[in-house]
């Protein structure tokens, strides 16, 4: 197994910390001018779903068909499902939508400043949870390809920027202080770092070869579920559907020739 840690560990800390740049969005650009996200989201979306079908999901049937060379297959479906049951049991207990009039109206008055901090304080711990699994995703993805490692890495990093904007801006209005709202948004990308770091010394100490196969699929699972529940959804809220479908069909052909040029 290639012992690139070290980089996998780095793109998947670059791809947390985009909830910094999302928190920096958030103070500078209106919903009103937020039409670029929406081809950026279907961008991610666009990416992610082409790696998990085109990349993903094969390698790790090749790594799995040297050990179970009949059952393969099976092991890679079921693994499949597990990461989509794993990333849906995440959103269902606990959930990262936000109310919308609360992330793009900082500057209303509200008697209720305490009660939107909380939902902002809460926010950033539920995007802490589902980005364990995503840096998971990104440093395992990273330690068997580098170039897979980057698309994934990038895509994460896209879909994290809302991420950062929905922590940001409930924090902002309730304190006034955007230092403390860049600080939640940063700390809400903190977890994929760590989920890479638990990654690694799984990798390292418990699953042998045969398992990073099964790992990989149960990525793709997660990476699935993500781009389905949360990046379509927002990209069509941030924008329309002609504007999200842009970003698809960029995202997929973007990583496609990557692929091809970078293979």
């Amino acid at each position: 197994m290639p012992e690139n840690y070290g980089i996998a560990l780095l793109i998947t800390f670059l791809a947390g910390l985009a909830t910094a740049i999302g928190a920096g969005v958030a103070f500078i650009v209106k919903k009103d001018n937020m039409k670029v996200l929406s081809i950026g989201l279907g961008f991610s979306a666009g990416v992610m779903i082409f790696l998990s079908f085109v990349d993903i999901i094969p390698s790790a049937g090749e790594m799995l068909q040297a050990v179970f060379p009949h059952k393969y297959n099976w092991i890679v479906y079921i693994s499949f499902i597990i990461g989509l049951i794993v990333a849906i049991l995440i959103d269902y207990f606990l959930p990262d939508h936000v109310d919308e009039d609360e992330m793009f109206n900082p500057d209303v008055p509200s008697k209720h400043n305490k009660m939107i901090k909380h939902a902002g304080i809460l926010t950033a711990v539920a995007i802490c949870v589902h980005n364990f699994p995503e840096g998971m995703a990104t440093f395992m993805t990273s330690t068997q390809d580098l170039t897979l490692g980057l698309s994934v890495g990038l895509a994460i990093a896209i879909h994290n920027i809302p991420e950062g904007i929905a922590v940001a801006l409930p924090v902002y209005q309730a304190t006034g202080k955007r230092r403390y709202a860049m600080l939640y948004a940063a700390l809400s990308g903190i977890s994929e770092p760590i989920g890479a770091v638990i990654g690694m010394f799984l990798l390292k100490l418990f699953l042998p070869q045969m398992m990073v196969g099964a790992s990989m699929a149960a990525v793709a699972g997660i990476m699935i579920y993500i781009s389905f529940d949360t990046l379509l959804p927002l990209a069509k809220e941030y924008g329309n559907w002609h504007l999200s479908m842009i970003g698809i069909v960029s995202g997929i052909l973007f990583i496609w020739t990557s692929l091809l040029l970078l293979p």
